[in-house]
């Protein structure tokens, strides 16, 4: 009776030992990791899908916020399984070119993108080349309030800097939170200040601004926010990977969430409210990966 005993609760015993493994093998299975750069509009759309992975999916998703290099290097070696944040075929360009043999773009997950130099409406300048005009650099300080160094936006900058022959010119290195704060500053004084800007962006919904005009194209015209996932992610999460490939949605729909997070709601709380007010949408993702 006591040897039936031991060998029934060894069973027992073993049987959970194994549903306890196949547990934890099948939390393993379902986690992933998301990178992006801390530019508002990627902390909307990269929080939006980790929600909608976690929430309909049941995945358990760890956000990595990097600057744009190690963004692209981590899809590019796996460390990270995806980014919804990939800018082209302007901002990213280097790091696209630098890594495209080891990822997978699986296209893009929002249209009607741009980048440039923006002022507030109130400046009496139009164009890049109007820079070249002291009064109009003194006004400034000859200075460009510009984001993370590492951007690619940053890096045509630069380009524009030399370009347009603008050597007394300085761009200053910040974040996009910096950048955003001095530009609500000198508005609410309307006061001069040039900033590195995007489209889309909750900047543009609560202030009076624009873009100046390009005549060389340096920043390129209309991009696209691509999809990118690491090279094999279809055979170990095609659950995953499906949403990932059909994610996709509007400035408009992305400048909702910047706007709840930019009035003080938390990315995730903001995220999650996008995602129950629009669960049509979210069902067109979901229901491939199902």
């Amino acid at each position: 009776m006591k040897r039936a005993l031991t060998i029934g609760l060894s069973v027992v015993l073993a049987s959970a030992m194994a549903l306890v493994g196949c547990s934890s093998q099948s939390a393993k299975e379902k986690t992933l990791k998301l990178a992006y750069v801390a530019w508002d509009s990627e902390i909307a759309s990269t929080n939006v899908v980790k929600e909608v992975l976690e929430s309909k999916l049941d995945y358990k998703v760890e956000l990595l916020q990097v600057e744009a290099g190690p963004m692209w290097a981590g899809v590019a070696d796996g460390s990270a399984d995806a980014i919804v944040a990939a800018w082209l075929p302007t901002t990213h360009e280097s790091y696209y070119t630098k890594y495209k043999d080891k990822f997978e773009d699986l296209g893009p997950n929002l249209d009607g993108t741009k980048i440039g130099l923006v002022v507030p409406e109130y400046m009496d300048i139009s164009s890049i080349e109007d820079l070249k005009d002291a009064k109009n650099g003194e006004a400034v300080g000859f200075e460009i309030t510009g984001i993370d160094p590492g951007a690619g936006l940053m890096k045509s900058t630069a380009k524009v800097i030399e370009e347009y022959g603008l050597d007394k010119w300085n761009v200053r290195e910040s974040s996009s939170a910096a950048m955003a704060a001095a530009l609500e500053k000198a508005y609410k004084n309307q006061k001069p200040i040039i900033v590195t800007g995007w489209t889309p962006h909750w900047k543009f919904a609560k202030f009076k601004l624009k873009y100046l005009e390009d005549p060389k194209n340096i920043y390129g015209g209309a991009e696209q926010i691509h999809t990118i996932a690491r090279k094999d992610l279809k055979k170990d999460h095609p659950e995953a990977y499906a949403l990932l490939d059909q994610f996709t949605w509007t400035p408009d729909d992305m400048a909702k969430v910047m706007v709840d997070i930019q009035g003080g709601m938390k990315p995730e709380e903001a995220a999650a409210k996008w995602v129950k007010e629009n669960e049509a949408v979210v069902s067109k993702w979901v229901e491939s990966a199902k």
